[in-house]
């Protein structure tokens, strides 16, 4: 798996994938013809400008050499302290295999190196699988808003983190199985690696028993560490410096 950041040659595989995701998801209260409109009016002829925008974020996970999902947040306010997940949308087929998770976690490390100190998701109130996404890893419910999708107004309600530790650590946990291992993966606590941040797993849920560094580029938990604090990936190549340089914890 690979997050990267967007270019114009992924216009058209994030608008197929939208249109996908819509009509997967969101079609029990929104009509084709207003899902056709809204991707037209997101991602049509002003998609470039959108990508051009040095406030606006839009990140693609490719799996196997294919785009199967992108998420689109931006920031706001004078000193651009808040980060707005707006869409996040995977392709069906690639729902349920973590990708939706990793994409989410991705995002939120994006807006928070670009300046963020608060990170805010949306979604339509009358999208259940995609409330209950948000509710399932870390967020609470602290609002909401009118939205124009066509002609039509809807109501998104408003997410901010919940889970904060104690130290103000991001307490959103993924169970996973690596290797023939059910792990349990906390994203709030990363190092920065050259090609994607570790994070820590953990044998339980409640996180007292650590067992191992999660590569972020390769899902693979086959990593080494010396006396110095230097993690290497033995899968993927992906290192963090030793701990003496490593000034960032995402």
């Amino acid at each position: 798996m690979e997050i990267r950041e967007a270019t114009d040659s992924d216009a058209d595989a994030i608008r197929s994938i939208a249109h996908d995701s819509l009509n997967s998801s969101y079609t029990s209260f929104l009509d084709e013809e207003t899902i056709d409109e809204a991707i037209e009016q997101w991602y049509g002829e002003s998609f470039a400008d959108e990508l051009a925008d040095d406030r606006t974020r839009f990140l693609v996970v490719e799996r196997d050499g294919e785009i199967a999902g992108f998420s689109q947040s931006e920031l706001v306010g004078q000193q651009a302290n808040t980060g707005r997940l707006l869409w996040l949308h995977v392709d069906p087929d690639h729902r349920g295999d973590a990708t939706g998770v990793r994409l989410l976690v991705r995002t939120r490390e994006a807006l928070l190196q670009a300046g963020a100190d608060a990170i805010q998701c949306f979604v339509l109130a009358d999208n259940e699988g995609g409330n209950e996404f948000y509710r399932a890893h870390g967020f609470e419910q602290a609002g909401q808003r009118d939205v124009e999708i066509g002609d039509e107004t809807f109501t998104e309600n408003i997410y901010v983190e919940s889970d904060l530790e104690d130290d103000g650590e991001w307490g959103a946990i993924d169970e996973l199985t690596v290797d023939g291992e059910t792990i349990y993966v906390s994203y709030g606590e990363a190092a920065r690696g050259t090609r994607a941040p570790f994070y820590t797993a953990y044998r339980s849920e409640d996180r007292r028993d650590r067992y191992a560094w999660f590569c972020g580029n390769c899902d693979s938990i086959d990593n080494a560490m010396d006396a110095m604090g230097r993690i290497e990936c033995n899968n993927c190549g992906n290192r963090r410096k030793a701990t003496r340089w490593d000034a960032s914890y995402l």
